[in-house]
């Protein structure tokens, strides 16, 4: 996924707005008002910061190098995904969606 995907992805959720907060180089998605992605548009390769229940957050460490605590986030709570090959559309997707259920609960 590119950032134009992401970005069609996120806003396709629904009930969400983006922002630019932290600076022109990181856009913010919110759902209610609650951040559920971050995507640093100057880092290469491409990579997001979605939240992530604290279990599952630490499986997914485990067994895949391109999913990292978040940076500049709660470690426990949000994982920074490095995008590469190794990830489909759909896993990708897949962290966002988690992400925007976790903060409409």
């Amino acid at each position: 996924m590119n950032i134009e995907e992401l970005h069609k992805y996120a806003i396709s959720l629904g009930n969400v707005e983006e922002s630019q907060p932290f600076g022109p180089d990181t856009i913010v998605y919110k759902t209610n008002g609650k951040i559920f992605l971050l995507i640093a548009i100057d880092e290469i390769p491409l990579r997001f910061n979605v939240k992530c229940d604290p279990d599952l957050a630490e499986e997914l460490r485990a067994d895949n190098m391109n999913i990292l605590p978040g940076y500049h986030m709660n470690k426990k709570h949000w994982n920074t995904i490095i995008i590469d090959p190794s990830f489909t559309t759909k896993q990708l997707k897949g962290f966002i969606q988690h992400s925007f259920d976790l903060v409409n609960k």
